[in-house]
């Protein structure tokens, strides 16, 4: 049970015996105390002033007073100021905690809490390679997977493949114009860089068509409809959709090379799925739930056949679910996938985790399952993020224009090599550590600075800003870890492992002792926003209040052995709990650096 946790719990035992009065602990408001006012933690009493008819000043005396009476191993004074009722923790209890959790691996984690939740992340089309987008997308989707399976939960990773669809065919109708037969392996090029190179191509003929028609007199907007290659392009959508087995052969082939892209890039980034799903195979279902919906008239039919939702009455719009000509469109895909997904997991929540573009998108989808009536459509929850941009501007795929996401990892570790070689700490290194140190501090510092913003805020993506061993980042966090496992390894710190140490704590040592404390209840915070900057946010700061303390404070030198084994079991708790906390964000920690 947490600090907080145990503080509620007294004030609950004491104001039921005090005043008679029986009350949830959820209702006991409990903070941080101020720095300038002595103290550990806060009770906010003003909620129970006018209930129990007692001044602030009376009733923070009284209730102060039994708690400390109560609780001798808790609570070792308290003080009152204006209505909020400060306590002090008591020396032995921050003793016991660090004696408790010195070497335990499990500290942080929750039981099995039997709830299932299936979280679904990065979503590629397989037209173009993943970008700098994707990598906010898959970091985000993995690291609220696993904050959610350190809470206890039963976690599925999915993906779905936007493997079918308009933009598909954009670059398979590129590739038959322009390839002469090119393949990945002739041209010695990754499978998705190739065909995203089609995509673009596709893109660059369009506006060369539709300047060409409007040269002649036509409209704008007529000639984007009439360029020959977007009607080659719509046609060759409908020849799929009827399963013409030249262009299916065609789909199959493109797709693969791909997919061979895909997963060499999800192997560099770390990035695991459990189950994956792909649109073709998901999308006829959808349609299948139309014509259903239909029936029941959760869906009307317009004049030219096309399908749709009326939301107005609940707050949004009209939306369209089946084009005219009978193809589907995303939300089509979506309701297949929530049947899908439920009928082989049956998940009691799932996570989408989309770019907030879509977060209309997803309120319809949800409406819509539950109009249908699909098993726990209310669990349905999209977990929006703002998009990344560079310093230079916003990314554009089809103008070719964005960071693909092999590229920015070799430069991530280019310039952790970069930094590294400039500390000039690594002379004792092998080639072969070398190589795996500049992997682990390039790949930490992109996946940090993506996960250290609140998922809802758009970002700038730095990368030099990223890889700064003294600022907010991932490498200050890994060097934090391997300067404490130096400390542990010079110091033989193996026989403090079964030795009770004693004394009093320091400020520093005490301000270390509490931050420690706080770990489970940061990953319990983070899982119930879907939230992993909560965590970053936290790791930052345990390493900073690390540094400042030994900086201060000797463990080699220390004044007593008593001291040197205090410090020794917190150095050990510290490294425990930054590799722990970074391994949720998917971040591995150096033994040395």
């Amino acid at each position: 049970m947490s600090v907080v946790l145990k503080i509620k719990s007294a004030t609950v035992q004491a104001i039921e015996q005090l005043y008679g009065l029986s009350l949830p602990v959820d209702q006991i408001l409990v903070n941080a105390t101020k720095p300038e006012f002595e103290g550990d933690y806060t009770v906010v009493l003003f909620a129970f002033v006018k209930q129990l008819k007692k001044t602030p000043d009376a009733l923070g005396q009284e209730l102060g007073d039994a708690l400390v009476a109560a609780n001798p191993t808790l609570f070792n004074s308290y003080n009152i100021i204006k209505g909020f009722l400060n306590l002090v923790i008591a020396n032995q209890f921050w003793m016991d905690f660090v004696e408790q959790e010195k070497n335990n691996a499990l500290f942080g984690t929750q039981q099995p809490n039997g709830k299932s939740v299936m979280v679904e992340y990065s979503s590629p089309n397989t037209n173009k390679p993943l970008h700098l987008g994707h990598l906010r997308n898959n970091f985000l989707g993995w690291s609220i997977a696993e904050i959610l399976k350190a809470n206890g939960y039963q976690v599925t990773k999915t993906c779905i493949v936007n493997d079918r669809g308009i933009h598909i065919c954009k670059s398979m109708i590129a590739w038959q114009l322009f390839a002469n037969g090119a393949t990945p392996e002739s041209t010695n090029m990754k499978g998705d860089h190739f065909v995203g190179d089609y995509y673009v191509k596709f893109n660059d003929e369009y506006k060369l068509q539709i300047a060409s028609l409007v040269a002649t007199g036509m409209d704008a907007a007529q000639a984007e409809k009439e360029a020959p290659i977007m009607k080659a392009t719509q046609q060759m959508l409908l020849d799929w959709e009827n399963g013409n087995a030249e262009v299916l052969n065609l789909w199959k082939r493109m797709n693969e090379w791909v997919y061979a892209g895909f997963d060499t890039t999800y192997k560099k980034i770390g990035s695991d799925f459990n189950k994956t799903y792909f649109e073709s195979q998901t999308y006829l279902l959808g349609k299948d739930l139309v014509a259903a919906g239909l029936e029941k008239k959760v869906f009307f039919q317009k004049e030219d056949t096309s399908v749709w939702i009326d939301l107005t009455a609940d707050g949004l719009d009209e939306k369209l679910v089946q084009r005219k000509d009978g193809t589907s469109v995303y939300m089509t895909q979506d309701i297949g996938l929530a049947v899908n997904k439920y009928q082989e997991f049956k998940a009691d929540q799932s996570i989408y985790v989309v770019g907030d573009e879509q977060n209309y998108h997803f309120k319809v989808l949800k409406l819509i399952c539950q109009k249908l009536g699909i098993p726990a459509a209310d669990g349905i929850y999209h977990l929006s993020y703002g998009m990344v941009e560079l310093p230079t501007g916003k990314m554009k795929s089809r103008e070719g224009t964005v960071v693909d996401a092999d590229d920015l990892v070799d430069a991530m570790v280019n310039i952790a090599q970069q930094k590294t070689e400039e500390l000039g700490k690594v002379k004792d290194f092998t080639t072969e550590e070398l190589s795996e140190l500049y992997d682990t501090i390039g790949l930490g510092a992109l996946k940090f600075f993506l996960l250290r913003v609140d998922p809802k805020k758009k970002m700038i993506f730095n990368p030099e800003e990223s890889i700064d061993f003294h600022g907010f980042t991932g490498p200050f966090i890994q060097y934090t870890h391997a300067r404490i496992k130096s400390i542990l390894r010079k110091l033989s710190a193996e026989s403090f492992a079964t030795t009770t140490a004693t004394g009093i704590l320091l400020p520093l040592e005490k301000s270390l002792s509490k931050h420690l404390e706080l770990f489970p209840d940061t990953i319990t915070e983070a899982a119930t926003e879907h939230d992993p900057s909560k965590l970053a946010i936290y790791l930052f700061e345990l390493a900073k209040i690390f540094n400042t303390f030994y900086t201060q404070h000797s463990i080699a030198n220390a004044e007593s052995e008593e001291k040197k084994l205090i410090r020794l079991q917190l150095a050990n708790l510290t490294a425990l709990v930054l590799n722990k906390g970074m391994q949720l964000l998917g971040i591995n920690v150096p033994e040395r650096m």
